[in-house]
């Protein structure tokens, strides 16, 4: 029977040493249809594994609901790395930080006040084992001891930079152990002596994640892992992206001399990221350090595999260092080939107050509810209240993440968690107003993880506390069939008239069928874009991202259908697809 196990100094794979080289690839931010290209550009690079974090809130968007099916077939995406001759590392959490919504812990569980965060807490191990009786089984099945890929799984996720709760910490290896994981079972924690006693127990063993000073931080493991084989679980080769921010990149021949310094240590490494990826949809986290910043829709993490699959000079330079060490295939990654070039005419227009009835169901509230109380653990929500001439002024308590408020239509302003402003001047005159309140993301790390979402803690006028509300959830995670109708059916609008937001627009193009295409967002303010149905994510001014990545499966010859929610206005209705991405600058 094959095996993985913990020696002394290695990590030993059937009794033979193993030095494990390592690439985190997340299936959830990379289109089913290239599992396969970026797992086989892993080994091109020189790599023998791969590594995963499995977000169980992907898995389960809502109570009740546990989906292993297509982009969320985690079983295929462990058989393709097999396939191709690769093991895997998979890492279940429950949390995974990962700068993803929640970090991945389902905002239902946490919305029930009695569900401890992170400890050992009986509501909350139960649900644990819950998901842990859907997921582990397919992960079990697939590990070496069994003739599959899986040679070690890990326990929680830096959880020293979180708690120091050891009855947690195994409570979680007895029910990783008791649904047959058999190979090793590992913690990570950054390169810090409290976090390293904080963050495991002796039943686990003990990896460290850094970006710089490999000698250095290694040293350190190893003061607190005595024995066995040392290893970077996180090689932070680049770092995200935040609205409003930088891009951040890091130099290749830096990054190389860390890798070559660790790997001439004997030490295993994972590289994170190998491949970065896109936060489809409504799937990007955030941080709140005293300042909101939620994580852009690209996730290329300036990593050696760009977020088209591309290989970058950073690619090379790694596979350099590894072929030091390790076989490294001769073959090599095409390079990127130019994307399509085209514009796009968005000659169909509908008012978002227009399309409001067909995206959710209105619920009367006697007080401000959070959108956690509505069931509603993500995306768009509209509030609705009426206010009368001496109001003047709407102020909230808080607002989580950013809302577009009107009066009766007609903007009036902008409350923003990031800005920290909580107030907006109302117009002296009665009508219905409506704030656009969007979960920018459910924060990923730190003390603030679990929080409810929505606007929070009463809302106030000049004159008097704002109690009549109503409220509606809007489903937008795809093109709803009655919004798609609607639009359809929209008379036709020239592209070259200004856009007024919020509003839907639609338009469709032929292009060359399964090529990825870069969609440019210049001159447009704040929205969502869906191709074929798929939300594609969020764009934003703020930047730095300046496109969002296609992924070629989604795209065919003709009829193509593109759908833009613009939240505030733009020039025109034209959108332009370039020939390659823009990432914004990178200069602080």
């Amino acid at each position: 029977m094959p095996t993985f196990e913990i020696g002394d100094r290695d990590f030993l794979l059937d009794g033979r040493p193993y030095q494990v080289i390592s690439g985190a690839l997340h299936y959830f931010r990379v289109h089913p249809d290239q599992w396969a290209d970026r797992i086989r550009k892993a080994r091109l690079m020189g790599l023998n594994t791969i590594e995963t974090y499995v977000a169980w809130n992907f898995h389960a968007p809502e109570r009740g609901v546990f989906d292993l099916t297509g982009h969320r077939d985690l079983g295929r995406f462990l058989d393709l790395v097999a396939a191709e001759g690769l093991h895997a590392i998979v890492r279940p959490g429950p949390y995974i930080c990962a700068e993803w919504d929640g970090g991945g812990l389902p905002g239902w569980l946490l919305a029930d006040p009695d569900v401890g965060v992170r400890r050992h807490e009986p509501h909350y191990l139960a649900a644990i084992e819950q998901y842990y009786d859907q997921l582990l089984p397919l992960v079990a099945e697939r590990q070496v001891t069994r003739g599959g890929t899986v040679i070690a799984v890990q326990v929680e996720n830096e959880y020293g930079a979180y708690g120091d709760d050891q009855d947690y910490l195994r409570a979680l290896i007895a029910m990783v152990r008791d649904r047959g994981i058999e190979v090793p079972l590992l913690s990570c924690d950054q390169a810090d002596h409290a976090m390293q006693s904080r963050g495991s127990v002796p039943e686990l063993h003990r990896t460290v994640t850094f970006g710089s000073r490999a000698v250095e931080r290694l040293g350190l493991l190893r003061e607190h892992q005595p024995t066995g084989p040392l290893m970077c679980m996180e090689f932070w080769n680049g770092w995200f992206d935040s609205w409003g921010q930088h891009h951040h990149v890091a130099p290749p021949e830096t990054n190389a001399q860390d890798l070559d310094d660790l790997l001439a240590m004997g030490a295993s490494v994972n590289l994170y990221m190998f491949h970065g990826g896109t936060n489809f949809g409504f799937t990007n986290g955030a941080n709140d350090k005293g300042t909101y910043l939620p994580i852009t829709t690209s996730y290329d993490y300036d990593a050696p595999l760009a977020e088209d699959g591309t290989p970058t000079a950073k690619y090379h330079a790694m596979r350099e260092v590894i072929a030091r060490y390790a076989p490294v295939p001769d073959e090599l990654p095409a390079e990127r080939a130019a994307a399509p070039e085209l514009t796009v005419d968005l000659d169909r227009r509908v008012p978002l107050a227009e399309a409001v009835a067909l995206l959710g169901e209105p619920k009367a509230w006697d007080h401000l509810p959070t959108t956690d109380e509505l069931g509603s653990w993500t995306g768009f929500t509209l509030y609705r209240t009426q206010v009368t001439a001496e109001d003047r002024t709407l102020t909230v308590g808080e607002v989580r993440d950013r809302a577009v408020v009107a009066l009766d239509g007609e903007p009036v302003g902008v409350l923003s968690r990031t800005e920290h402003s909580r107030t907006v001047p109302l117009p002296a005159r009665a009508g219905e107003l409506t704030l656009l309140v969007e979960d920018q993301g459910r924060v990923n790390y730190g003390p603030r993880i679990g929080e409810a979402k929505g606007l929070v803690g009463g809302a106030r006028t000049a004159t008097r506390e704002v109690t009549d509300w109503e409220t509606v959830p809007l489903r937008l995670d795809g093109v709803d069939p009655a919004l798609a109708e609607r639009l359809a059916a929209a008379p036709v609008t020239d592209a070259g008239v200004p856009v007024a937001g919020p509003a839907f627009l639609r338009g469709t193009f032929a292009t060359v069928p399964g090529a990825d295409h870069f969609l440019r967002t210049d001159g447009w303010g704040k929205g969502l874009v869906w191709v074929n149905g798929f939300l594609l994510g969020r764009y934003w001014s703020a930047g730095p991202t300046g496109t969002l990545y296609v992924p070629g499966p989604l795209l065919r010859a003709e009829g193509n259908e593109l759908v833009v929610l613009e939240l505030h206005g733009a020039a025109g209705a034209r959108v332009e697809l370039v020939a390659g991405p823009d990432l914004g600058s990178s200069e602080v």
